[in-house]
This record gives C-alpha cells, structure tokens and sequence, in this order.
C-alpha cells in the first residue's frame, strides 16, 4: 500500500479531530472498502428481494456457491500475485513500464489456469453427482472466474496507486449488480437466488473490466519480454510458498471443521459448517481495523525512517548510517507496540458490542461460544501479518516463508485436536499458529537487526558473474613485483 502515506500525512497534519475521522475513513477507503462493498451489497439483496422467503435448499446452495467462488479465488491467486508484485515494483522503479503488460497478460494466464481447472473439476462434480441445474453451476462458475479477474487486475491498480479507482469500480460494478437483480425478480419474474448469483456475476465482470481499461490506459505499450516474469519466478520462489501458505492458514482451520458433525453438505458437492464458519467471520470483522492502522501508520511514519536509512546507505557517513538504522528500528517497535495497543481497545469494544447485541439479532448459540477464541486469534493473526510486511521491507523471504509455514503447519495441527475439545475451544487453532508465527516472525526481525549491516552491505560482487575458465584468485604476487624491479633496475644501469 505504498503511496498513501502523503496524503495521510497532509489529512492527520491538520491535528483536528474531523480531520483524523476522515484520515481513518480514508484509510478504509482504500484497504477494505471493496470487501465491505460485496458484502453490503448481497445484504441489501437479501433484504429488498426477500431472500428469505426463498426455499431453505435454495438459500444454502446460494450461500454456499458465494463462500466457495470467494475463498477458492483466493488460494488460486495466492501462489502468484506476491511475484507478480515484486516484478511490476522493480518494473515500474526502473521506468520500463512497456514490460507490464506482458506481465499481466503472462500473470492473468497464470492465474486462470488453476481457476479453471478447479473450476470445471468442481462444476462437473456439482451437475452431474450434486444434480444443480447446468445453467446455475455456469452462472457460479463465471462468477468464480470473474472475480478471480477482479482479484488480480486489482494488483495493478494498487501498485499504480490508485486506490480511489478501485473502490469506485467496485462501488460501480456493485450498484450494477443490485439493479439487474431487481430487474431479474420484478421484471422477468426470475428466482430470487438466482437471480442474486446472476447479478453479482455479471457485476464482478464489469468490475474486471472497468479495471483492465484502467490499466491498459496506463500502460499502452507492449514490449512482449515474458522470459524476465519468469526470470522472478525462479529468483523469488519463496514469495509464491509465503503467500500460499499464509492465505492457506486463514482458511485451514475453517476447512478441518468441516469435517465435523457441524458440517453441512449441499448438493453433494458443497461441504460447510455454518457456526464455525460464521464465528470466523465475526472474528474477523472484530480485528479488521488492524490492516487500517498498520497501513496509515506504517505509510506515515516507518517509511520515512525506511527512506532515510536507504538514503544514508547511499551517500551517508558510517554514523550517518548506525544513526539511522537505530531510528529506523526503534519506529518499527513503536509501530508494532501502537498496533497492539490500539486494536487490543477496538477490539474489546467490538467484542463486547457483539457479545451483547448479536444475540438480539439470531446470532447466538454454537456461533456465539466459538467466537472468543477466534476472536483472540485473529487478533494475533493480524499482528503477524504486521511482522511478515515488515520482513518484505527487509527482503528478508526466508524468514517470511518460515513464518507463514509455521502458522499454516501449527493452526491445522492444533484445529485438528481441537475437533475433540469442548466448542469454546474449537478456535484454539488460529490462536496457536497465529502465536507461533507471531514468535517467529518477531524472532527473524530481531535477527535482522542484528544482521542488517551483513545484508546490505555484503551481498553484492566485485566481479561480473558469467560463464567460462575461472580467474585465479592471486591478487598481487609480491616476488613477481621484486622480480620485475630487479630487472628494471637493471635494465637502468646498462
């Protein structure tokens, strides 16, 4: 999310407290907004076409084709955008903005590739054994390939960023998507759910391309160099397994519960467990403001001691340099120090709000005994999702890798036992592997500090690497230097 921090710094610059509202709102603007646009829109849906009333079967298979195009867009995603990310950065610092088209017209391939092999793998599954009527099973499985579209051209825009766009278009394709559902129901007399699914389909594809005319409008010319994408996807392997495993965790545990008695299995093909699974999505929203603060704090403040260090690195002076990586350090545990603070209130706040309201509203029971835990565990999830961005700014993937293995490895591990633990305790899983890979990931910063110097300075080479007869390693030969001033010597003489 680099780029906002400007004009956070000229909104919160004002010190006045209208002015740090619309500091926070701006910052939600521009990290969560799209995801609180999909979902207030299927709500508002449900409300004006009266979802409701609509048959249980047909609810559940809605519901259920809605979690799995959401989720499985994700971990298709996942193995490939952290790359692409790397490369369209490195790209545009070096001003060779003629190669980013190759990279996602080559990244778009790679993206769709799992997609629609999963996607068709599932989708015959569904017609032919879960029995879903041929035109609902293309319609979900449209859906699922639109918003896997959605998903990766967003990356662009936000490299670009213009995060302002990306809200507007999904604010664009959502609105679109809520009238043709009114128009399917009341005016074609359609089935509600269906309806809901068409729309939101047809919604997520106006969105991809609205955003793929945004960036074809940024970047019009095509150099058609793909090998160089490649080159990154073996220089930067580790960030394919990071982002995997990491995006995998957040859904492991949700996973090993539907194995459970909660499971509920629809059509034969869709498998959920709705308590857990709402109670994770509670937890989630209870913690969420985390990504705003770490993004309007990091953008303000450790930027610019990151700026100043690497300018120091550059052209500075020894004390110059140890001057700047202390500051630098310290604004990174201060940062880490303000996250905990700050969301730990927000999210006692929300707890009790949700603890004391929900109820009211039919979220009680199972959903409301499993909440706790989770909610405790995406609170750490989030602050180690914190520590892993931290280790990107110092390039260093190897710790990334192992903390996003460790909290992969250990949430399904733990959430595996916990099937057999009272219900209070089925989120013990995410607070375990999200408390390792918290440990972990604190642990590597700590070995960064102490190595930093080793990193940035001794890496690079002094010869040019190619290939051929190895030089020899004599440097200076210091008889051969005698032996030649002798014979000058006396050559002089004669």
């Amino acid at each position: 999310m680099a780029g906002i921090g400007i004009s956070l710094n000229k909104i919160f610059g004002k010190n006045t407290l209208s002015s740090s509202l619309y500091g926070f709102a701006y910052s939600a603007a521009v990290t969560i907004s799209p995801m609180f646009l999909i979902i207030g829109n299927i709500m508002l849906m449900q409300y004006v076409l009266g979802f409701s009333k609509t048959g249980y079967i047909l609810r559940e298979l809605f519901s259920c084709t809605i979690l799995y195009i959401f989720i499985f867009a994700l971990l298709c995603a996942a193995p490939f955008n952290a790359v692409l990310s790397r490369y369209l950065s490195d790209t545009i610092f070096e001003e060779r903005y003629e190669d980013i088209m190759p990279c996602y017209y080559l990244g778009l391939l790679l993206n769709l590739i799992p997609s629609v092999i999963l996607g068709v793998l599932f989708c015959l599954h569904e017609y032919y054994v879960g029995g879903v009527a041929l035109y609902y099973v293309c319609t979900g499985f449209l859906g699922f390939i639109s918003l896997v579209i959605v998903f990766y051209s967003m990356l662009y825009l936000s490299i670009c960023k213009d995060y302002k766009k990306i809200s507007w278009y999904y604010l664009l394709g959502m609105a679109a998507a809520f009238l043709l559902s009114l128009v399917f129901v009341w005016v074609f007399s359609m089935e509600v759910t269906y309806s809901m699914l068409l729309a939101l389909t047809i919604g997520f594809f106006l969105t991809g391309c609205m955003e793929y005319a945004k960036i074809r409008g940024y970047f019009q010319k095509n150099s058609n160099r793909y090998r160089l994408v490649f080159i990154y996807f073996g220089r930067y392997w580790e960030l394919i397994f990071t982002n995997f495993f990491y995006t995998l965790g957040l859904y492991v545990h949700n996973f090993v519960f539907w194995t459970t008695d909660m499971k509920m299995v629809v059509a034969d093909s869709f498998v959920c467990a709705q308590p857990y699974d709402m109670a994770s999505c509670l937890a989630m929203f209870t913690n969420i403001s985390a990504t705003i603060i770490f993004i309007a704090r990091v953008e303000m403040h450790f930027s610019d001691r990151y700026r100043k260090y690497s300018e120091a690195v550059i052209g500075g002076r020894g004390s110059d340099i140890e001057l700047a990586k202390k500051r630098m350090f310290t604004q990174l545990d201060t940062e880490l120090m303000n996250l905990v603070r700050i969301q730990f209130c927000i999210s006692v706040v929300i707890f009790l709000i949700c603890v004391i309201f929900l109820p009211g509203l039919g979220f009680s029971g199972l959903t409301m005994r499993i909440y706790p835990c989770l909610a405790a565990g995406y609170f750490i999830l989030f602050l180690m999702y914190a520590e892993i961005l931290f280790l990107y700014y110092y390039n260093d993937l190897n710790g990334a890798l192992i903390t996003s293995i460790i909290f992969c490895g250990v949430t399904f591990l733990v959430s595996m036992a916990a099937r057999e633990f009272p219900d209070y305790w089925y989120g013990v899983g995410v607070v375990a592997g999200s408390f390792a890979g918290f440990t972990s990931a604190y642990g590597r910063l700590r070995w960064v500090k102490k190595h930093l110097d080793t990193h940035i300075f001794c890496r690079g080479t002094l010869l040019k690497k190619g290939t051929g007869k190895k030089p020899s390693g004599k440097v200076y030969d210091v008889y051969g230097t005698l032996r030649r001033q002798k014979r000058t010597a006396a050559k002089k003489k004669v």
